[in-house]
């Protein structure tokens, strides 16, 4: 690669870059649908015609942010829930991940919160995807495990799906908490406490879409 064309491929990071943080920071303050493309190459200082060497549009720039977004977590999860699940020596890792992930990543967490649910279908899809797979990934981590003896493939996946969800719903809580306070110390707290109980709900489960007990 001679200089000139090293100097190009430098340049076109940069703008990808670019536009990913600047709709990442205009993104604190409205959904992914109401943002406009002129908008975005505004805050990132190009013109808009250089949006589409990069992205075919908002939809596609959306899902860059998804993949970047969970790249974090995904690596997270991977540590956190490989083979033994979740004893409880691991939900404090477990909790100390999201809030470092939130301290760390607040704009990208924030995002994929508000568009797990959010109006543009594509970018809705791509979190569920991602989430999904990190469930699926998690559930033939959890089969590994002594617990798991005798679960079903479709209840182990079900058990990852709720870990994956309290993660999500436990980002959500810290966003919304002040550092200042007792609120995110209470949200530490609410956290670690709801991981005991899925921990306690799968040493008592039975399977066949019933507990033990009344």
């Amino acid at each position: 690669m001679n200089q000139t064309v090293g100097a190009r491929q430098a340049q076109r990071l940069r703008t990808r870059r670019a536009l990913l943080d600047s709709a990442l920071s205009l993104l604190e303050e409205q959904s992914l649908g109401s943002l406009g493309l002129r908008e975005v190459t505004r805050a990132a200082g190009v013109a808009p015609t250089a949006f589409y060497r990069h992205f075919t549009g908002i939809e596609e720039l959306g899902v860059a942010l998804v993949d970047e977004a969970l790249e974090n977590l995904e690596e997270g999860i991977a540590e956190i829930f490989d083979g033994a699940g979740i004893a409880a020596r691991r939900i404090d890792r477990a909790v100390d991940l999201m809030a470092g992930l939130v301290r760390a990543y607040p704009a990208h967490l924030r995002f994929i919160v508000r568009e797990r649910h959010g109006g543009v279908r594509r970018v809705r899809e791509a979190v569920a995807g991602r989430l999904d797979g990190f469930a699926r990934d998690m559930a033939e981590n959890l089969a590994s495990d002594p617990l798991g003896a005798g679960w079903s493939p479709e209840d182990l996946l079900m058990l990852a799906r709720l870990y994956v969800d309290h993660m999500v719903m436990t980002a959500s809580a810290y966003l919304a908490a002040s550092l200042e306070g007792n609120a995110w110390a209470d949200v530490t707290d609410t956290a670690r406490r709801q991981l005991r109980l899925i921990h306690a709900g799968r040493l008592h489960w039975t399977g066949a879409g019933r507990a033990d007990g009344p």
